[in-house]
């Protein structure tokens, strides 16, 4: 199978997932979220649906080069794992945030996804160094969400 092809295998169902992610998060953003107190450096809300599409296009890239570029075996394998735990970590945060609203589970469910996302970037750094870095943005991204989510609890509790 070439690379574009698994760039789109890659691609499309994560960023399909994030537009579902997006669905579940409007009518909590609406209801809910923009009447919490946020700490400072909060962005406006218009900003997170194009910086998600640009992260999960990127997480995308990232999956495809590994599966495309990373030699079958151990290594590759747990590269892989790590990846499957943070995307699913990323994709119960926002359930759990926006859809139960529950700030104080929703910290607990970030803390694990920035931690198994650090592991992802050095398990895929063993195999693709290129698709480690495709994932720093991410990091920063869901550090700094992790900074928001924290602000939230403390003004919520």
């Amino acid at each position: 199978m070439r690379l574009w092809q698994k760039i789109l295998i890659c691609v499309v169902p994560i960023l399909l997932s994030g537009f579902v992610s997006g669905l579940i998060t409007a009518s909590s953003v609406d209801e809910w979220y923009r009447f919490l107190e946020k700490p400072p450096g909060t962005p406006p809300d218009w900003l997170f649906a194009p910086v998600w599409s640009l992260l999960y296009t990127m997480m995308g890239l990232s999956l495809a080069l590994v599966w495309h570029r990373a030699p079958s075996g151990p290594l590759k394998t747990v590269a892989v794992a790590w990846f499957v735990m943070q995307f699913a970590l990323n994709l119960a945060w926002t359930p759990v945030f926006f859809g139960a609203r529950q700030v104080p589970a929703g910290l607990v469910v970030i803390v694990g996804l920035l931690l198994a996302l650090v592991m992802t970037i050095v398990s895929f750094f063993r195999v693709e160094r290129l698709a480690a870095w495709l994932l720093v943005p991410y990091l920063l991204w869901v550090g700094y969400a992790t900074y928001l989510n924290a602000g939230i609890f403390v003004a919520y509790k």
